[in-house]
């Protein structure tokens, strides 16, 4: 299925016209905030009004980044934590509630990587990351969904999913799982929580990160950006690879007003591209009267739902002049 495409142009007419985000009076807690994506959504919420309730594992690098965002003007506090436990997640809506009096946004970002092709990875590393990313994104949804509904005014549950999520990605079993499970439970918590007024949706993020430096294809291009050079255009738009700055302006929009009906949504963000995920659909229907045995599925596979078979994979970057990387 193709994508619809559509171009938005900034500096054009209407840019004038755009009402700015505000996040005033909001509260916010951003898990795994510390470094990287996680501090640009915490700082990208705090410059839009929200107050924010910084996560790391680290407590010194947890503070560190509360502190960029205090002496920048916003409002911020830090708690160190693991994310993973009901516990841990607990602590962060309190410490939101204890420090601002209540909780409005909840963006679950906390991740780690224990990459292995499935016949070398050790169930520690299937369950460290299903415990971070899988069941960290449940127990910080339902601590916060619990103190939203109590305050009955509504919210935004942001969770961070992945191209690995979507599509698969060689070597990351556990992540992908977890990235996959994620995309579920925001479509099941969109509907349970319908009726209290809360929104739920992923974002996709795709940046210039300490992960992405380890692709081949996109290393040298990210040394150069860190040189002071831009990202070339074949970055930004043909593979919607950016900054983690560029990442960050879905999350304040998807906190506010002005997405109030958004919700269920898978949306991938990078460099200069936006884009909607599909849900998991038929794509290919046969039938068969009475009933399919083994050998009619076998004989008529080839020529009807099996004909154009769905691929796996995040796609190959395309450099110029250089084919697929």
């Amino acid at each position: 299925m193709n994508a619809e495409h559509s171009t938005a142009d900034p500096e054009g007419p209407s840019a004038t016209r755009q009402e700015p985000i505000d996040l005033t009076g909001k509260v916010a807690v951003v898990t795994g905030s510390g470094r990287g994506l996680g501090l640009a959504y915490a700082t990208a919420l705090a410059r839009a009004g929200a107050a924010v309730v910084v996560n790391d594992l680290d407590a010194e690098t947890a503070e560190r980044a509360a502190t960029s965002i205090t002496e920048a003007g916003g409002r911020a506090v830090a708690e160190a934590v693991a994310v993973g436990t009901s516990e841990a997640a607990q602590a962060l809506v309190d410490r939101a509630v204890a420090a601002f009096g209540r909780l409005d946004v909840m963006v679950t970002n906390a991740g780690i990587l224990r990459d292995k092709v499935l016949w070398k990875m050790t169930d520690e590393d299937f369950d460290a990351v299903v415990t971070t990313h899988l069941r960290g994104t449940f127990t910080c949804a339902r601590a916060a969904a619990i103190r939203m509904r109590e305050q009955g005014d509504g919210g935004s549950l942001i969770m961070v999913g992945s191209p690995a999520g979507q599509r698969g990605n060689f070597g990351q079993t556990n992540y992908a799982a977890a990235k996959a499970g994620i995309a579920a439970m925001v479509r099941t918590w969109s509907m349970e929580l319908a009726r209290a007024g809360i929104t739920v949706n992923a974002i996709v993020p795709v940046a210039a990160t300490a992960m992405t430096e380890t692709i081949p294809a996109f290393a040298p291009y990210i040394e150069a950006m860190k040189q002071g050079a831009p990202l070339p255009g074949f970055l930004r738009k043909g593979e919607g690879f950016g900054t983690a700055a560029d990442c960050a302006a879905l999350v304040p929009f998807l906190a506010s007003g002005a997405a109030r009906s958004v919700t269920g949504q898978c949306i991938g963000i990078g460099g200069d591209k936006l884009a909607l995920w599909s849900h998991p659909h038929e794509t290919a229907v046969a039938y068969a009267d009475g009933g399919w045995s083994p050998e009619a599925i076998a004989a008529s596979w080839a020529t009807s739902v099996g004909r154009e078979p769905q691929t796996t994979g995040i796609p190959a970057p395309v450099i110029p002049g250089g084919g697929a990387a």
